[in-house]
Order: structure tokens, then sequence, then C-alpha cells
């Protein structure tokens, strides 16, 4: 199975329990085909959960939902190191971040030290727990969430965490055609069971071969200059950091192999430039008021950044 075919399959899978989202199904194939980490922006009942749910079934790997809340521990997530009476020794027990995909939901309303256990064991790929390590299962894919209309009793994730998100995937209302066919499916019960297209020993080779997908000197520059224009653009902070090229970079290799293609074009780094970009730069409060979006600015960079022929 090439990507092309792959891509195409998951989003009929998929389609099953969710209408429409396609380019979502996208950016989540290609977070997970390059191993990196999804944020998911949204307001209640999108089908942020369904299609984190569905995605996952239709890969074939183990799902689990940790809703995040200010009383949340550390432990709640990765597990804890117990004495079990009836046996009489010590025992660990995992926590739900010992599966493929991890849906973390409102991850902005877990305490600061909480969401650190959570980013540590993304970034690291393996837990703690009273001093003994545990590998986490491969791959590993978390999708957090965030509300972005609640203000109240939440915790700002900071920027260097923000960081270490591959992709943010902003979720609309649909349109109005998708709504309707939503309805309509509701009403008569159009909605089926999920089921697996691929075993984890194909997943994990279509993996392999995303890594092999060839990227010319040309394109490695391009992705520098769009970098380096973040930093140096009068309007934001602080510019993308060089985790952001490598994220650029990785993603621009899945784009390509799930277009059927062994090589990156220009095409595929704007492709996915605006989802692993915008959460990583700040604008100047100056321009904030005065309407400019960090999106507008990416849009801008992209589009005066020579493109290589």
């Amino acid at each position: 199975m090439d990507g092309k075919e792959f891509i195409g399959l998951l989003k009929k899978e998929v389609g099953k329990a969710v209408v429409g989202k396609e380019d979502v199904i996208e950016l989540l194939t290609i977070a997970l085909l390059s191993e990196g980490h999804v944020l998911i922006e949204g307001i209640p009942g999108v089908a942020k959960t369904t299609i984190a749910k569905a995605f996952s079934r239709a890969i074939g790997l183990s799902f689990s939902r940790i809703q995040l809340t200010p009383d949340l521990l550390p432990a709640d997530i990765i597990g804890v190191f117990y004495y079990d009476q009836k046996t009489g020794e010590w025992t660990t027990k995992k926590g739900p971040i010992f599966a493929n995909v991890v849906l973390a939901d409102e991850i902005n309303r877990a305490q600061p030290k909480t969401q650190s256990a959570l980013l540590e064991a993304m970034q690291e790929r393996q837990v703690t727990i009273e001093g003994r390590t545990f590998p986490l299962p491969r791959p590993f894919l978390v999708i957090a969430t965030m509300n972005p209309l609640e203000h109240e009793g939440v915790y700002i994730l900071p920027e260097a965490q923000l960081d270490r998100f591959m992709l943010k995937i902003e979720i609309g209302f649909p349109e109005r055609d998708e709504e309707i066919m939503l309805l309509k499916r509701k009403s008569i019960g159009d909605f089926s069971d999920v089921e697996p297209i691929v075993t984890h020993e194909e997943l994990m080779r279509l993996i392999s071969d995303v890594t092999t997908v060839e990227v010319s000197d040309e394109i490695i520059e391009y992705i520098y200059a769009i970098i380096s224009a973040t930093r140096s653009d009068e309007r934001l902070l602080f510019g993308a950091s060089p985790r952001a090229g490598e994220h650029l970079l990785y993603a621009a290799k899945a784009s390509a192999f799930l277009d059927g293609r062994k090589y990156v074009i220009p095409d595929d780094v704007k492709k996915v430039a605006l989802s692993v970009l915008t959460h990583r730069l700040v604008l100047k409060v100056e321009y904030e008021l005065e309407g400019v979006r960090v999106r507008d600015v990416v849009e801008d960079i992209l589009r005066e950044t020579e493109v290589p022929v």
C-alpha cells in the first residue's frame, strides 16, 4: 500500500462516522506518519472526540481519552506505584498515557505540573514511575484539544510547550451542505462502526517509508528561508524555533508521501506551513490591536519567500 492509497482508504473508512473533515483527517495522518503530535482548537460540539476515536479505530490502534481538569494529578496520567495487599508486593499501575492514540481533552484546564507530565511523555516517548522507566507504545500520537472561547479556570500553555506540537488544527462550524448531510444521517441512523484498514506492521512500514522520501537541498533552503523570515518580521515578538523547521520538514515529507510521491516539492511545504507555524508565533500587541492575525503574517511570508524551481 502506498501513501495515496492509504489516505484514500482512511478517509473513506473514517467517513462512516464523520461527515466531511477530510482536511483534518489528512493532517492527523501527516502527524501520525511523522510521529508528531497535534493540538486541535475548536468550540464544543464540532466532533473533535468523534474524529479522534474514528481515526484511531481505522488505523487499528489502541485509544484512550483523558478529560483534563484542574484537580488532575500527573499520576492520574502516567500511572502509580502501589502496594498490593493481596499479593504483598509493590505493583505498577500504568495510566491512560499508555495507548497509541491519546486524546487529551481540554489540555488548558489542567494545572501546569500535569501539563508538564503529559508534554514530557510526548517529548521523551517514555514515562518514569518511582524511578522505573517505561517506554510508550509506538506509534504514539497525542491529540490535545483546546476551547478558544473559555478564559476562566484555564492554564494557558506557554510558548515553549506549544512548540512541542507538530501541528495545530482549527475546527470551526461545518459548511452548510456538510451540516445538512450530518442531520440527515443522524435522522436515519446512517452511521456505522469503523473497521481497521491496516495492521500494526503495515502502519509501521508506512511510517518507515515516509523517512525515505527525498528532500533536495533547494527545498531545505526554502524551509530555512521561511523559518528565517519569521525571525526578522517586525510584526512578531519572536520567530520560529529550529524545532519548527524540523517539524515543517517532516510534515512536508509525509504530505508528499500521501500525494503518492517519493520527493518533496514546494507545494508540500506550503500545504503544511500554516498548521506547523501559527501556534508557535506571537504577534506584537500593537499589530494585534490593529486586527492582524498570525495566520496573515505566515501567509505573507509564504507569498514573499522565493520558491525554488
